[in-house]
């Protein structure tokens, strides 16, 4: 990304460590059952999992959302959130249930790119509530949806940026980072779904109390049979339409920004005539963008 043009939110200290607590708890959320004992109290109320976990991240979703607006999203942001939100909920009801053909994934490439990984984080998260309720997908599984696509869109943002990563560079970054996280983004929501998973046979099915490289294995052989073609699609769509038609995208989401003037600041000055104890003539406002 250029380093004239302007976030509509950086992340400060208490919105990276609040980003940092939640990621460390869904973390937890996804991989608890490879931690857990054959004979503990979690493994045992396997198939309540989903749904304690479902409770508890929306509620950390929206305190990191709540912290990362104290750091500074004014109405502009908010609205350029609100749009992208639903043409992403909108793009994705398109690809549906096709070979995991779902086009809201480059959006949210190019989003967290030029927005940043803060604004990528909320992004990421309403885009996916949003969808939920226009398809219908309200469930357990909402809230992991929800921080994983969160991850995904922050992860964009963290792209290392240069002069030297401009035009076609970019592009091609930003679609080698898009093919690979779609498949991280299937393989960490069917580690979700897994251990409550029956019938996948015995050599992909969750062990209980087994060793971690062991379940890791069982778990590479059910993404593999029952995932890996419909987030094969996922990701390649996702390639082909951020090098065919992410650099219009990018320049129009730039153009958006500067014209946003996010950082502008505003001073209030007051003339010298009221400095001198006259009658004010009129108040001065300059924008000093960063």
């Amino acid at each position: 990304m250029s380093a004239t043009t302007p976030r509509p939110l950086r992340l400060g200290v208490r919105s990276a460590a609040a980003i940092a607590l939640i990621s460390a708890l869904g973390l937890m959320a996804f991989g608890w059952p490879l931690l857990a004992d054959a004979d503990s109290a979690v493994t045992d109320h396997a198939a309540d999992a989903p749904w304690l976990f479902g409770a508890l991240l929306p509620l950390l979703v929206a305190v990191v959302v709540a912290t990362v607006s104290e750091s500074g999203m004014d109405a502009k942001a908010v609205a350029m959130l609100g749009v992208l939100a639903a043409v992403g909920a909108a793009l994705r009801p398109l690809g549906a249930g096709t070979a995991g053909l779902e086009p809201m994934f480059f959006l949210m490439v190019l989003s967290g790119r030029v927005l940043g990984p803060g604004f990528g984080f909320v992004l990421g998260s309403v885009t996916m509530f949003a969808s939920a309720l226009l398809t219908g997908g309200v469930g357990p599984w909402m809230p992991f949806q929800m921080l994983s696509m969160a991850w995904f869109a922050m992860g964009a943002g963290l792209l290392p940026a240069g002069p030297r990563l401009r035009g076609r560079a970019e592009l091609l970054l930003l679609a080698a980072y898009g093919f690979l996280a779609s498949f991280a983004y299937g393989a960490i929501m069917n580690l979700q779904g897994w251990p409550i998973v029956t019938g996948v046979g015995s050599g992909a099915s969750f062990e209980p109390g087994a060793p971690v490289h062991e379940n890791l294995l069982r778990f590479a052989v059910y993404y593999v049979t029952t995932s890996l073609g419909w987030d094969l699609g996922r990701a390649t769509l996702t390639a082909v339409l951020t090098l065919t038609v992410g650099g219009a995208l990018l320049k129009a989401l730039r153009r958006a920004t500067r014209r946003a003037n996010f950082e502008a600041q505003v001073t209030f000055e007051a003339p010298e005539r009221a400095l001198r104890g006259e009658a004010p003539h009129r108040t001065q406002v300059t924008f000093d963008p960063e």
